[in-house]
């Protein structure tokens, strides 16, 4: 459980780092991600972002425990 809890640890710093960087790349701004905008309103919903993420993560982690 400790290295588990490690890895998500030094996965999320790695991710918060290169979060900027993975803006330019276009993550969060797929096709498939909803943007609604009103006049005093902004709602954004990553859904294509989330399913890629999700996807990502488990691969990563099993690479990782290999």
């Amino acid at each position: 459980m400790g290295r588990f809890l490690i890895t998500l640890g030094l996965v999320l710093v790695v991710a918060g780092l290169l979060w900027p960087y993975l803006g330019r790349l276009g993550l969060g701004r797929l096709p498939g991600d909803i943007l609604i905008e009103r006049e005093n309103l902004r709602i954004h919903l990553p859904l294509m972002t989330s399913l890629l993420v999700s996807a990502v993560v488990p691969l990563v982690l099993w690479l990782i425990n290999r």
